[in-house]
């Protein structure tokens, strides 16, 4: 026992001297990419697991559509990624596999399907990987119920928490099993300024703060004494703090939710708490998410790869809204306002007024493919 009690220290002693080194790091580096000065964009785009490949070749095809000119005069480039998938990682045991990561560093952003996580064992969550590698600390997500005038957006903090070391906690076999949290000043105040600064240049008036600080005392202690410090710095905007079991009650609740505006949040917090979000705006496939960082940015339906879809047969028959969505994000991150605007429209009139092309998931909708064709002949009459 005395030999697992002195391993698991020394573990400890590693991680703890490591995160303090990421603190140092992150305290050092400033100044984000200015898009409107690249010669050329590379938008790599990985096809994932399960549906990823069959939703990831319809949003191929739209941006090919929308990005035609640009394409073609050598602005931008689409960039296959190959290698993202739950075969390649396990027969590697990568998150991401040292070439795969290479093909991604060299683009700009990622336009990424869902990919598979395996329960237990060792094998890091590729997203999780890719929020690592690539510093991608903010993940913002969107959640709009027009008829009941809610306008959300969360701003996840993504690089730490519970996840960052979610595969490297320790374990005294038949006795006991640690995972370990963490919450550093600087990563909690670039999501923190993250938030701020999109409430300011959206008008938005509420930001509330969600942790449980009341019991995780130390590290959602700091991210709520954090954020409030940096909150004096944006004096306009109403600031609530919230735990996050009460908001989770919040979300369901129709006399106050729509009240609510901009939301900041640690790691899994934000996890849990947007998809509940997205179940009320109309599911998770309905949804998009950002997950930018200053060099670098990845875009990406927020559900899964929907093993069961593939197994039954049915893959072709996957929504594609929240990989559009977050095509959509993507486009407007590196300056294509117009056809990010375009896009925005389509999806309103295909899934919100005409409805003449419907997915359900089932054999009874329209294919993937087919709401994709829908789409884009909706854009070609604005």
């Amino acid at each position: 026992m005395q030999n697992y009690i002195d391993n698991a220290v020394e573990q400890f002693r590693n991680l703890l001297t490591e995160q303090i080194e990421r603190q140092k790091k992150m305290e050092s580096e400033s100044g984000a990419t200015d898009f409107s000065k690249l010669s050329k964009i590379v938008i790599g785009i990985c096809g994932g697991d399960g549906i990823g490949p069959i939703i990831s070749a319809q949003s191929n095809r739209l941006l090919n559509f929308l990005l035609k000119e640009e394409i073609a005069s050598g602005k931008v480039e689409l960039k296959t990624i190959e290698g993202l998938t739950i075969e390649n990682r396990i027969a590697k045991n990568k998150a991401i596999p040292d070439d795969v990561l290479e093909q991604i560093k060299s683009c700009n952003v990622i336009l990424k399907a869902p990919t598979t996580t395996l329960k237990g064992g060792t094998l890091e969550s590729a997203n999780v990987a890719m929020r690592r590698e690539l510093d991608l600390y903010a993940n913002v997500r969107p959640v709009c119920v027009p008829e009941e005038n809610i306008d959300w957006t969360f701003f996840r903090e993504n690089t730490e928490g519970e996840y960052v070391l979610g595969s490297r906690g320790v374990e005294i076999p038949d006795t006991l099993a640690f995972d370990f949290k963490v919450t550093t000043n600087a990563g909690t105040k670039r999501i923190a300024r993250a938030a701020f600064e999109f409430a300011r240049k959206n008008g938005k008036k509420n930001v509330a703060i969600v942790t449980k600080a009341n019991i995780m005392k130390k590290t959602d202690g700091k991210f709520s004494e954090i954020c409030h410090k940096i909150a004096e710095e944006y004096p306009e905007i109403t600031v609530e703090e919230w735990y996050i079991d009460i908001m989770t009650a919040n979300l369901v609740n129709t006399a106050i939710r729509n009240q609510f505006e901009v939301f900041l949040m640690p790691n899994l917090y934000g996890d849990i708490i947007t998809d509940e979000a997205a179940q009320i705006q109309g599911g998770v496939g309905t949804a998009g998410s950002a997950n930018i960082g200053d060099k670098y940015a990845m875009f990406e339906p927020i559900h899964g790869s929907a093993p069961r879809m593939i197994e039954q047969g049915i893959g072709e028959y996957a929504n594609p809204t929240s990989i559009f969505k977050a095509t959509e994000m993507m486009l407007n991150h590196i300056g294509f306002k117009k056809q990010a605007d375009l896009l925005n429209k389509a999806l309103k009139i295909c899934t919100e007024t005409e409805k003449k092309v419907v997915v359900t998931g089932d054999r009874d909708g329209a294919t993937c493919k087919e709401f994709a064709d829908y789409l884009m002949e909706t854009i070609e009459n604005l």
